[in-house]
């Protein structure tokens, strides 16, 4: 039998190149590396260059994770719930006092990226963490970067 194949129609892949450059504008602006931002959406490095290129071949899933990630649900997709959709994309040191005393040596700075896995994870031995919101932090930090080396 022979594979039945769909054209992909002219405005759909111009919206995808569109979100796609909207997206790498948005992670850019808030320097959002692409290894953290990827890990956060659960897919591979180079599927998120892949979706910042605007490639229609993709899954809508794939843009549905990065817009969720960096938390950009303007681009016209909500995320319901899930992991994904919940980590903050910065970190506000005033919100979590634990990472704040943690975070001394980052002078200057009021909010950091994902990232603060690496130092919630180098301290961990040195840590009481207490508050609710910043267990439920660590423990979304855990999830999104399971398996990645920072």
């Amino acid at each position: 039998m022979k594979k039945i194949t769909g054209k992909i129609a002219e405005d759909a892949i111009s919206q995808l190149a569109a979100i796609g450059q909207l997206i790498r504008q948005y992670r850019k602006l808030f320097k959002i590396n692409a290894n953290a931002a990827s890990a956060t959406a659960v897919i591979p490095r180079v599927t998120l260059h892949r979706i910042e290129m605007g490639e229609a071949t993709l899954s809508i899933g794939a843009y549905h994770n990065v817009i969720s990630a960096l938390d950009r649900r303007d681009l016209g997709f909500e995320a319901k719930s899930g992991r994904v959709s919940r980590l903050p994309v910065r970190i506000s040191l005033a919100d979590y006092p634990q990472l704040k005393q943690l975070a001394w040596h980052v002078q200057g700075v009021d909010e950091l990226s994902p990232e603060a896995h690496s130092i919630y994870e180098r301290n961990k031995r040195f840590s009481d963490i207490g508050r609710p919101s910043e267990r439920e932090l660590i423990g979304l930090l855990r999830n999104a970067f399971e398996g990645v080396v920072t």
